[in-house]
């Protein structure tokens, strides 16, 4: 719809040059008009709104109201009386243009015939692009953080695809380290204090009861085989079994909540050599950083000049003692991701990771990715029961985890909440709310509109009617509530492109809420089953396009339209 009231602004523009009302040598460009026109904050100024004659008003050297004047005096010799049903100059210059009803009917066929295909763009020209998001260390449990950075994730894909981008989905994996080593001897101690030995715990070790959980698991398998093995053997062993174990675990809840991925990528095949013995990925991006050169040595430590690309000091690549920094993995990890095919990275990390940005769009630049690179940080979550701040897990007496989070609360309600404000802010998730069956459980209410139109519809079969209804009226559809709904829908393109373009999937959430709010207005002032059965099936065939849209719109946020509830 935008493009469309772009249009026939550019036209009446070009009309009224062509005419010699306006003294311009060129007419502005499309992308030009795009930027002046917007939707009015009151409902009351129309449907969009445009500022151009504002623009125009010092090179034209005419005041801003009387160029106004002469633009919309051409709209109407657009021909677009199926489009605008009235056209008015307010303020200092303001244009204003009110639909068409018969341009909001053409928007309630858009929404039902195209269905998941409704509100597609195309800002991402099947450019390709990599998301990585969760990444949690596979030496303990997801926390709630990490929660949220899945709903985000999940969401932010869906909606870059609807956009027109080719998405990868990944999820890194850091399986290397002494992180690793630690993981694998806590599991190794807990094996053996189940087999009754006397052990000490060392400070450093990870001690959740999973730890334990993951030993008894072992011991079941394998029995006591590994009591009187080599230590070293034993810590090996049981890190990559802990290993294995946490991965699987992980893995299989992201698929529970319909959070998939293409690439789950192990941070280890970093450092394996490549074909015949050459270079690993971290050698080989050390020698492309060198061949530039973007690194020195100093104080026996190899340093990258990340301050050539705004970064405010340079960073050590390789230690003196002959081992590498974290950021040397994680350089050769982001141009693994280029070298495998996207354009463009986007990664979502924890708010604590702030400073560690301009380092990295640093490393893609010095390796010819500049400006390809874009960092979302999620912020905390505070978790609530009924007001009051919930910090450790009944059953665990330990943090809660987001499994615990889901089991209690359910995957889209969870999801939902999770999505439901922007990612520079904390989110106060109260797991009573969550659980509530009432219009104050967001999810809950957008969810129970889409329930309530499936039931409607189901009361009149339409179903087995729907040909009939493909044939409705929908000039009857005239009161105020119905074309509100139109309008939402006519909404859709814009808020998937403003997500998209700005990584805020949360935008979705909100719209959903509106959307949900305009159908139980609809449905409340206007009799939907009633004994005109040409309004009947008009009525329907908008309520159909609201289920459809609804579910749309809850498929890209990642949470499900259930028929009933």
């Amino acid at each position: 719809m935008r493009s469309l009231i772009e249009g026939v602004v550019a036209d009446a523009i070009a009309a009224a040059i062509r005419s010699g009302e306006l003294a311009l040598p060129v007419a502005p460009t499309l992308a030009e008009v795009a930027a002046v026109v917007e939707r009015p904050r009151d409902p009351s100024h129309g449907d969009w709104a445009c500022t151009i004659a504002l623009r125009l008003a010092r090179e034209l050297k005419r005041s801003p109201r009387e160029i106004a004047e002469v633009i919309a005096a051409h709209i109407p010799q657009a021909q677009q009386a199926a489009l605008i049903a009235s056209v008015e100059v307010a303020g200092p210059g303001f244009i204003n243009l009110r639909l068409a009803d018969a341009a909001l009917h053409q928007v309630i066929r858009d929404a039902r015939e195209q269905g998941e295909h409704f509100g597609r763009i195309d800002t991402g020209q099947g450019r390709t692009v990599n998301i990585e998001f969760i990444s949690a260390n596979p030496t303990g449990p997801m926390h709630v953080g990490h929660g949220r950075w899945a709903a985000l994730g999940n969401a932010l894909c869906n909606v870059c695809e609807h956009a027109g981008w080719q998405v990868t989905r990944e999820f890194y994996v850091n399986d290397a380290g002494r992180q690793m080593d630690v993981f694998g001897h806590s599991v190794a101690l807990r094996y053996l204090e189940l087999l009754g030995e006397s052990i000490t715990m060392p400070e450093d070790s990870y001690g959740g009861a999973y730890v334990r959980d993951i030993a008894q698991q072992i011991l079941n398998e394998e029995g006591d085989v590994w009591r009187a093995a080599d230590e070293a053997a034993r810590d090996e062993h049981f890190r990559e079994r802990g290993y294995e174990l946490m991965l699987t675990h992980m893995q299989e809840l992201c698929e529970r909540i319909g959070v998939p991925f293409h690439v789950w990528f192990s941070e280890r095949t970093l450092y394996e050599k490549g074909p015949q013995g050459g270079a690993s990925p971290v050698e080989a991006m050390l020698a492309a950083l060198e061949e530039r050169g973007y690194l020195y040595e100093k104080d026996g430590a190899t340093w990258f000049r990340t301050t050539d690309f705004g970064d405010d000091k340079d960073r050590v690549l390789i230690k003196a003692d002959g081992s590498y920094t974290y950021f040397a993995p994680d350089i050769a990890y982001h141009l693994s991701k280029y070298e495998r095919g996207s354009e463009y990275l986007i990664n979502i990390w924890g708010a604590d990771h702030h400073g560690y940005i301009p380092r990295m769009q640093a490393a893609c630049e010095a390796l010819g990715h500049g400006g390809t690179l874009e960092v979302v940080l999620g912020q905390l979550v505070n978790l609530y029961r009924d007001g009051e701040a919930v910090r450790m897990s009944k059953r665990t007496g330990e943090m809660i985890t987001f499994e615990e989070l889901v089991d209690e609360v359910g995957a889209d309600a969870t999801k939902y909440l999770m999505l439901s404000r922007s990612t520079d802010q904390p989110i106060d998730f109260d797991i009573e709310v969550a659980k509530k069956q009432d219009a104050s459980n967001p999810v809950y209410y957008v969810q129970y509109a889409h329930a309530r139109i499936c039931s409607i519809l189901h009361k009149a079969d339409v179903a087995a009617a729907s040909q009939v209804l493909a044939a409705a009226d929908l000039a009857l559809l005239t009161d105020p509530a119905e074309l509100e709904l139109a309008r939402l829908f006519s909404q859709l393109a814009e808020v998937i492109e403003g997500a998209a373009r700005d990584l805020a999937p949360f935008r979705l959430a909100r719209y959903a809420e509106d959307l949900a709010t305009g159908f139980h207005s609809f449905y409340t002032r206007c009799q939907v089953i009633g004994d005109d059965e040409n309004l009947t099936r008009s009525r329907l065939y908008l309520a159909d396009a609201t289920r459809s849209v609804l579910s749309l719109v809850l498929n890209l946020l990642g949470v499900s339209a259930p028929e009933r509830m």
